[in-house]
């Protein structure tokens, strides 16, 4: 599968803003918010004003950032958030919250999305006792996410024991710090989310 492969804090200095992809290093010194806070490429003298759509593609493109996603499967998602009643940007936010790698992540089994992807992609995760390892699952109420035998025995396991007891969950899920394992008790809502993203943007930039 394509994935990207160049420097991922050139994405968030493209985006003007931290996008914590790369979990605690972010939150320090070595960030590269902190050492260059202009856009990657050569300057312009001149001050360009974003037209709507510009806007439009930039907060389209930071949802991608965010989550790890190209453009095809970011489509996808949309399209599958237009089929759903209710509103689309919620909806797509809710899919995009669903995904079992940012499961990973909010449980603090991660400390990035990007992390948590390796993780299941190793197989180290499973999902109601059978081992997963395609990051884009969807989660659903009821469903129990932990480990795999395989997946305790490493050193990693270790280290994420050690730091889970620090670790704040969202209300729609629910996690067992002693075994490591957790239940989806709801579907996300708006509130639970924290995003770096304008959602009813995105909808209108795949709408025209």
């Amino acid at each position: 599968m394509a994935r990207y492969t160049g420097p991922t804090c050139r994405l968030c200095r493209r985006s003007g803003e931290k996008l914590m992809l790369k979990g605690a290093r972010c939150l320090g010194p070595q960030c590269a918010m902190e050492r260059h806070r202009l856009p990657p490429g050569q300057q312009s003298t001149r001050r360009r004003r974003l037209s709507d759509r510009g806007l439009q593609l930039r907060e389209k493109q930071k949802g991608r950032y965010i989550y790890g996603m190209l453009e095809r499967q970011f489509r996808k998602f949309f399209a599958e958030a237009l089929r759903h009643p209710g509103i689309t940007g919620d909806k797509l936010l809710e899919l995009l919250e669903r995904r079992l790698d940012n499961v990973v992540y909010r449980l603090g089994f991660a400390s990035s999305r990007a992390q948590a992807r390796q993780v299941v992609r190793h197989g180290h995760i499973a999902v109601n006792g059978r081992k997963t390892d395609i990051p884009s699952c969807l989660v659903k109420p009821g469903d129990v996410i932990a480990w795999t035998p395989q997946g305790a025995k490493t050193k990693y396991y270790q280290a994420v024991a050690e730091a889970i007891p620090s670790v704040t969950v969202p209300g729609w899920l629910q996690l067992d710090k002693d075994k490591l394992a957790a239940r989806v008790l709801a579907l996300p809502s708006p509130s639970d989310m924290e995003t770096k993203f304008d959602e009813k943007a995105i909808v209108e930039y795949y709408s025209r």
